[in-house]
């Protein structure tokens, strides 16, 4: 029998040792030491108490990453309630009905999400509680009212002396005990709640640990990026920098490139966690466009020379992210090849993962030193990955993973579980090929896999990877129609604008570039036209593209 370590203990423990470190700023703003961190959470477990809330009660939080977020579900999951994280880019429409499908009983909700919900829409909630300052926004339940209007005296009256580390005594969990509810954001379909258990978000936290944590130490800081409703950025930039003693500094406002580059150089973060589109912005804007100078290329040439100047970019992207982060880690979608490429040319020290919400999200990942190009890594520890294909070297089948960090299935959708978790695997849905030395090589999604006329596999996914590098091109989706692939394009409008491109032109230059991509690709796989678009894909929070409404 496997023997989990426990996650509410791990999180007390790391408060009595870490008592006096700051642990979670609001960035520029207020900062909490874990001692301060122990405090808001025994005021939130009186306020359960007196509400009646119960083991196994669904506890909401929507909001924009801050201090606070991290405070209501470290006290939801500490008091024994089930967290249920919902990304506050959802539609007020997602956003009520997760509410009312997860059976929550409270809310804790950030200003700016609130100015968008109604409470009339959530008729079962007892309670909406503003995270910014635990001020009451909407109340059913008398008691709820009077602890939140009394919060300070109830603390004062339940510990008289002092609130100090030998007041801490957190809910004992079970491995198999649900610990979240969280709900998908939907790139294939709409959102399903995935039931996750304790023993995923430790197994998740014993990852990040392996990939990191010989290279922090408490007292370093790091810079939360991804939304924590998101399970990487719960399980990679929230949850272990917890337990390690990291001081984590969250944005509060909306992330520009002026503030994300001010907040990198102040915080000099020890790791990052990030999505390819913010490594692939920097790389296209600052290193892309430099090196396209035929000089330069010619330059880059050669030995010594090129060499140097590789030092120097890379040296240059280091800096833009702070300058002290042992590594890069990169996930939740696929890499463009070509930036991946270059960065990989140039000795940059990242490495991308793969994983999926239903495994809170790790599957696969490797150290920067060891990882392989075009790869998303290797099966982490306490996990099994599978190719379902007669020869999983060369030809793809859809990967199939079991082990410590899957879930327990879809919260109130039998079906559903009983299609993706079968004969004790959790099916992906994703297509890919394995080496033999255990790296994993994404080619796609099943939902998203085209047939030709004469019955040949098209994964519009790689197709697009190649279109995404054409002048003009800022995303793009392949999609079938009446037998023959189309790319429907947003162009570059900072690019667009600068050159002055009328739309004509703009439309002759995507014809170009659709006779040069057919070079480049067999004759099933070519494209018969490019349509262009005035607005950008709807994408999840996450930002991949919502392939389905475009199919």
């Amino acid at each position: 029998m496997t023997i989990y370590p426990s996650f509410n203990k791990n999180i007390e423990e790391s408060i009595r040792k870490h008592w006096s470190l700051p642990s979670m700023s609001d960035y520029g703003r207020q900062t909490f030491q874990y001692s301060d961190i122990a405090e808001e959470i025994a005021k939130l477990h009186i306020l359960f108490a007196n509400t009646g809330i119960k083991k196994g009660d669904k506890i909401a939080i929507c909001s924009r990453n801050m201090s606070r977020w991290g405070v209501a579900f470290l006290a939801t999951l500490t008091y024994g309630a089930v967290a249920v994280p919902i990304l506050h880019e959802f539609h007020p429409e997602q956003v009520h009905h997760i509410v009312n499908h997860s059976e929550s009983r409270i809310l804790f909700v950030g200003d700016l999400v609130w100015k968008k919900l109604d409470a009339k829409e959530v008729p079962d909630l007892e309670g909406i509680v503003q995270l910014n300052d635990w001020t009451l926004l909407s109340a059913k339940n008398k008691k709820l009212k009077d602890t939140v209007e009394n919060l300070n005296r109830c603390f004062g009256e339940k510990y008289p002396a002092s609130f100090g580390q030998k007041d801490l005594a957190y809910h004992a969990d079970e491995p198999e005990e649900l610990a979240i509810i969280n709900y998908t954001s939907g790139t294939t379909s709409n959102s399903k709640g995935v039931m996750i258990p304790y023993r995923a978000i430790v197994g998740n936290m014993m990852c990040a640990g392996e990939l990191i944590g010989n290279n922090a130490k408490a007292g370093d800081t790091l810079l939360s990026m991804l939304p924590l409703a998101h399970t990487l950025g719960m399980s990679f930039e929230f949850l272990f920098e917890f337990v390690w003693g990291i001081h984590v500094h969250f944005l509060t406002s909306k992330l520009t490139p002026s503030i994300l580059l001010k907040a990198l150089a102040d915080i000099r973060p020890i790791a990052l966690v990030c999505v390819p589109l913010i490594i692939e912005k920097v790389v296209r804007k600052a290193v892309m466009q430099k090196i396209s100078d035929p000089k330069i290329k010619l330059l880059l040439k050669t030995p010594i020379i090129g060499r140097k100047i590789k030092d120097k970019i890379c040296q240059g992207i280091r800096n833009a992210f702070g300058g002290n982060f042992y590594e890069v880690v990169i996930g939740g979608a696929a890499m463009n090849q070509e930036v991946e490429a270059l960065l990989h040319d140039i000795g940059f020290n990242f490495t991308v993962g793969y994983g999926a919400t239903e495994c809170a999200p790790l599957i696969s990942c490797e150290d920067w030193k060891d990882f392989v190009l075009g790869s998303c890594g290797k099966t982490v520890k306490r996990m099994e990955v599978k190719i379902d294909s007669r020869n999983p070297y060369e030809i793809p089948g859809e990967i199939l993973v079991r082990g410590q960090n899957v879930m327990l299935g879809y919260y109130k959708n039998p079906e559903a579980t009983a299609e993706t978790l079968r004969n004790g695997w959790y099916h992906t849905g994703d297509l890919g090929i394995i080496d033999r030395h255990g790296n994993i090589f994404i080619k796609g999604r099943i939902k998203n896999m085209l047939l030709s006329g004469n019955g040949q596999n098209i994964y519009p996914e790689e197709i697009e990877d190649k279109l995404n590098n054409l002048p003009f091109v800022q995303e793009c989706v392949v999609v079938q129609r009446e037998g023959k692939l189309y790319g429907l394009v947003y162009p570059d409008p900072e690019l667009v604008k600068k050159q002055n491109i009328s739309r004509k032109e703009l439309a002759d230059k995507m014809e170009e570039n659709r006779k040069f991509l057919n070079t480049q690709l067999p004759a099933y796989e070519q494209l018969a036209g490019i349509i262009l678009r005035d607005e950008e894909f709807e994408k999840t929070p996450k930002r991949s593209i919502k392939r389905f409404l475009y199919s």
